[in-house]
């Protein structure tokens, strides 16, 4: 069986979705040949600047005009169409290395992990110029507008309302399916705590406080880790900087108060082991990372979301019981002492994350592409 994977790297979340698919199919199959591409590899600089770097620019120095756009995007309207084939015919002309690798191989699968490649094949098979079957998986746990092209074989999306949101836009229900949102087969395993302990070189007798800064390390993220070293309860804090090496050597040169003891992590492949052992995850709510937060358990303090998909994976924590947000950095310490010195209450947003948690949702995802043998029988596992 011969599967293409297609991610788009706008942010590092849709690439690890596509890893984790690709990692679960050679377990459940060695045999299976796979290749994982990102689409942005695969048109010329300038558009990939646009795409890439524009969504970057405006997360940094204008999130609300990004959630404006989001929200716009996500409702009906003929204009909304209309600017839909101008954007899908750019994107054609601007991919076009992209579409030959669609056409180079006899595949027998594709599966979209961002809507840029979904629309793309959407488009050229109900034009007649493809005919190539293929899977969307959604990365966030709110299914937006832009996720549903048909035609399609089947999508997987990441909750109940994801799925209501897909048949509102027109994708029959017996086509989707609720598996979660998929993340690195690690985060399925159990571990000893004890081990893990050890090998992060932790104590474990205080609450452990683990702070993420995202694979970029972009953000306030020194004012963050100030107010965290601000709670009252001792605490073992870890905060981890991503690829952002200064970054890193600027939080090594802060001294935290005595009463804490922390460690300062660059880029590091131990998350799991870390969200295993943290007490609070303190982070953006992006679908990848809050994914794996739940299937580790731990809480969730809600810094920073982005308004649009992490706004709205924000709600849905909130609403689920498995998260705190946090507004401001001055109330930071107000929060997190309160809520580390309320263990009821701690526990009740852990157990509210692992009911949360779909940690097989890759290999639920491998298992249909395994089973899929052509058109019609995409839910059959």
């Amino acid at each position: 069986m011969r599967v293409l994977i297609l991610s788009t790297s706008v942010g590092g979340g849709h690439l690890r979705a596509a890893e984790a698919i690709e990692l679960a199919i050679r377990e459940l199959d060695p045999a299976t040949e796979i290749e994982n591409v990102d689409v942005l590899t695969l048109t010329n600089a300038a558009f990939r600047k646009v795409y890439a770097q524009t969504y970057l620019d405006l997360i940094s120095k204008a999130p609300h005009l990004l959630g404006y756009i989001y929200d716009m995007m996500d409702r009906p309207s003929s204009a909304r169409h209309r600017s839909d084939r101008l954007r899908i015919k750019i994107q054609k002309l601007n991919l076009k290395p992209f579409i030959r690798l669609l056409e180079s191989k006899p595949w027998d699968l594709v599966v979209n992990t961002h809507f840029l490649s979904t629309e793309i094949i959407a488009s050229l098979r109900n034009k007649g110029e493809l005919d190539l079957p293929h899977f969307t998986v959604t990365t966030d746990f709110e299914t937006h507008r832009l996720w549903a092209h048909d035609p399609c074989e089947h999508y997987f999306t990441a909750t109940e309302e994801g799925a209501v949101n897909l048949q509102h836009w027109g994708v029959p229900a017996e086509n989707v399916t609720v598996t979660g949102i998929p993340i690195h087969p690690v985060f399925s395993r159990p571990k000893d705590r004890a081990e893990c302990l050890k090998r992060q070189g932790l104590v474990g007798d205080r609450p452990i406080i683990l702070q993420l800064s995202g694979g970029f390390g972009v953000g306030p993220i020194e004012k963050l880790y100030e107010s965290v070293m601000q709670i009252d309860v001792p605490c073992e804090i870890v905060v981890v900087s991503g690829r952002n090496e200064e970054l890193k050597q600027r939080l090594e040169t802060m001294k935290p108060p005595s009463r804490h003891r922390t460690k300062v992590l660059g880029f590091t492949d131990q998350i799991d082991e870390l969200m295993l052992l943290a007490d609070v995850v303190v982070s953006k709510p992006g679908g990848l990372t809050t994914s794996e937060t739940l299937a580790r358990g731990a809480a969730m303090a809600i810094v920073n979301p982005v308004p649009g998909q992490e706004s709205r994976n924000s709600d849905f924590l909130l609403e689920n019981g498995a998260a705190i947000k946090i507004n401001s950095v001055a109330t930071l310490p107000y929060k997190l002492n309160h809520l580390l010195a309320d263990g009821d209450r701690l526990d009740r947003l852990k157990a509210a994350a692992q009911r949360l948690a779909r940690p097989q949702a890759a290999f639920e995802i491998a298992r249909r592409v395994l089973a899929f043998q052509g058109r019609g029988d995409a839910a059959t596992s």
